[in-house]
């Protein structure tokens, strides 16, 4: 929300709370019905505080939302597995969509509901907020300038302490697990540094007893050239979220690859044969532009079929990783 209000194209309309058979489904018992209504009014509540740091109104259901006139774009972050029903919603009202990573939980009902956006004249995009930070531009332009030789190897990883069996992530039913939370990011990265060209070439998915969700992995992915990023990403390790490039004369590395703040300055250390650089980065803020470049496909055709383009590979790499 602070991006949001940052991006003067966008005007700010509201936030919806699911109503009882949007969020729950046909509950079995009067115990679990009355569970689920405890659970909206707790939403209702937070809704009512967000409205009075943000303004705007509250809507009592999704479809509320969705059908309203005076709404141009939708940000669905919700739980991945209810991406793709209300994303699909949303574009057969019309409306442009802002989906939180990632897009769906498959290449296939990615694919259907791009197509259903096709249909209906409407942009999307996929909120990897982290790849139009500042400081991927300074890495490409080290790559590119030659300060570190030719790239022999990318190691990629993102991962985070355990967040509580009840979160989201945790939780099949939900779209949860680590390869479609945090596994997504480093995947994103990989794939634009080694030039958009990339496969994957082996993978591993990990559990933990208890848990019905792959709780870390890693994978290599490689391009025609046949440079190889090696990665790894969980969310139940100690937190991580590092680039590392080695090159044939140097190496450089970000520990702040893909969750910087807006009001974080990141360090990029470079060496070579002239000794280690920390180059202090300014601070960017990857939200705001992620907001700006939905903007842009909303009216702007090409950008608009690349965000496609990108979200259809993006769940490729996603099911071969995941063995779908």
């Amino acid at each position: 929300m602070p991006a949001l209000h940052k991006v003067s194209a966008f005007e700010y309309a509201g936030v919806a709370v699911a109503n009882e058979s949007e969020w729950f489904g046909d509950a079995v018992t009067d115990d679990e019905k009355a569970d689920r209504c405890a659970q909206i009014k707790v939403a209702v509540d937070k809704a009512k505080l967000f409205r009075e740091s943000y303004g705007g109104e509250v809507y009592e259901s999704y479809t509320s939302l969705i059908a309203a006139e005076n709404i141009d774009a939708v940000y669905v972050p919700l739980p991945p597995a209810l991406h793709y029903k209300w994303a699909k919603l949303v574009a057969e009202h019309g409306k442009h969509i802002l989906v939180e990573k990632p897009f769906t939980t498959s290449a296939r009902n990615s694919k259907d509901l791009i197509e259903t956006a096709r249909k209906n004249n409407v942009a999307v995009h996929e909120n990897y907020m982290f790849r139009f930070h500042s400081q991927l531009d300074f890495i490409k332009s080290v790559i590119e300038q030659g300060e570190i030789g030719e790239v022999r190897l990318y190691r990629l990883d993102f991962c985070f302490p355990f967040r509580g069996a009840n979160d989201f992530r945790y939780v099949k039913e939900l779209g949860g697990g680590a390869l479609l939370d945090c596994g997504g990011y480093p995947i994103r990265l990989a794939n634009i540094l080694l030039g958009g060209n990339a496969k994957v070439i082996a993978s591993q998915l990990n559990g933990k007893s208890g848990f019905d969700v792959d709780i870390y992995g890693n994978l290599t992915m490689q391009n025609a050239d046949g440079v190889v990023a090696q990665i790894s990403f969980g969310m139940d390790n100690a937190y991580k979220g590092s680039l590392e490039i080695i090159g044939s004369t140097g190496t450089l590395f970000a520990s702040r690859a893909y969750t910087a703040p807006a009001d974080f300055e990141p360090v990029v250390i470079v060496t070579n044969a002239d000794g280690t650089k920390e180059h202090a980065l300014p601070a960017d803020d990857s939200f705001k532009k992620s907001i700006e470049y939905f903007y842009a496909c909303v009216f702007d055709d090409n950008e608009r079929a690349k965000s496609e383009k990108a979200i259809l590979k993006q769940a490729e790499f996603i099911d071969a990783v995941g063995g779908k």
